[in-house]
């Protein structure tokens, strides 16, 4: 039986483990887990604090990336069509988000579903910022979300399970 382009090739069906449902913007329970509204930080500083503080930044697992950005209402539709090519889409604002500094300003948060490193993070700010400078706006900063973790932390993949337990060779090898 032959692959088609949409499923995945045989020995991964058959060996492989099953694909995680991507994570899903709209959730409920997602909360921040990693914030920059400082230019100055770097975006690595922000997540190490993430990492170590509570709730728990979790690197391996998918974030909604969010970019909050201070625009001129008539650039709103331009911003959005922008970003829509690399994936983004607009948003709803939370009412913990923080309101614009200037009065002909419009708070936008533009967010996407990704795997989230200091390199990504530093590239996205820096697209933004080029974003909103070009459309006469500003950036206030990104954050991320993440469902809270309901492992307490002890999360491991199948790898990890069966290596951290202690090693049993066959009693034919021990005498």
């Amino acid at each position: 039986m032959a692959a088609t382009h949409k499923s995945r090739p045989w020995f991964l069906r058959i060996f492989g483990t099953k694909i995680p449902t991507p994570l899903d913007a709209g959730r409920s329970d997602l909360v921040v887990v990693a914030e920059g509204f400082d230019d100055a930080e770097a975006s690595s500083t922000a997540l190490e604090r993430a990492a170590s503080t509570e709730p728990e930044f979790r690197a391996e697992s998918e974030v909604v990336l969010r970019h909050h950005l201070d625009l001129p209402e008539g650039s709103v539709a331009d911003a959005e069509s922008i970003v829509a090519q690399d994936g983004y889409v607009r948003g709803s604002s939370r009412p913990e988000d923080v309101t614009p500094v200037a009065e002909n300003l419009v708070r936008v948060v533009f967010e996407r579903v990704q795997v989230l490193d200091a390199l990504h993070c530093s590239q996205e700010r820096s697209r933004m910022a080029g974003l909103a400078q070009r459309l006469g706006g500003s950036v206030a900063g990104w954050d991320a979300l993440q469902p809270p973790d309901t492992c307490g932390g002890a999360a491991q993949t199948r790898s990890q399970k069966v290596l951290s337990g202690p090693i049993r060779f066959p009693r034919y090898l021990t005498d």
